[in-house]
């Protein structure tokens, strides 16, 4: 059993490693949070979206996204740890100090631990949603859309989302 403090830290492991994240920014929140509600209205029944939530690929991986998408019947069966392969979607919302481990780390070890589909929100663009489906064992290039143009997803269900209503205010993001 992993055992971390409670210091409102975000702690998780690549490689054996241990990572370290501040809380997050009220931006960062409302990101998650604004998205966590586009996907909830667009879910279909039998599927929930969740934040925050544990997923163990290995002994020494041990990771937290900012959100994901499972079965509610998987959901129900979990404790505390997902499996990977229990995730239909791994969303991480970029802040400065998760920049490297969502651009590239994350990215690699969620390919790798078969997660089939991961969106990277990018704030600092405006804010920026890319997507990425999984390949084999990788993620090829993304998917890119900016803030500003509505797009209507299929994947993990299908969604339609302006990038831009993640941030500004709630009588824009209504």
């Amino acid at each position: 059993m992993l055992k971390f403090p409670d210091d409102g830290n975000r702690y998780e492991l690549f490689n054996g490693s241990l990572v370290v994240s501040p809380a997050p920014t009220p931006l960062h929140q409302r990101a998650i949070s604004r998205l966590l509600l586009i996907l909830e209205r667009a879910a279909p029944p039998g599927l929930e979206c969740l934040t925050t939530v544990n997923v163990r690929q290995s002994p020494t991986d041990f990771y937290i996204p900012d959100l994901v998408v499972v079965s509610e019947a998987v959901s129900d069966a979990v404790d505390l740890m997902f499996a990977p392969s229990d995730l239909l979607l791994a969303v991480e919302v970029v802040s400065p100090s998760t920049r490297v481990h969502d651009r590239a780390t994350k990215k690699a070890a969620y390919a790798a631990a078969g997660i089939p589909l991961y969106w990277r929100v990018e704030l600092d663009e405006g804010p920026a949603l890319y997507i990425y489906r999984l390949d084999g064992e990788s993620y090829p290039e993304p998917e890119v859309h900016k803030a500003g143009t509505a797009v209507t997803l299929v994947e993990p269900y299908r969604v339609g989302l302006d990038p831009a209503s993640l941030v500004g205010s709630r009588s824009q993001s209504r």
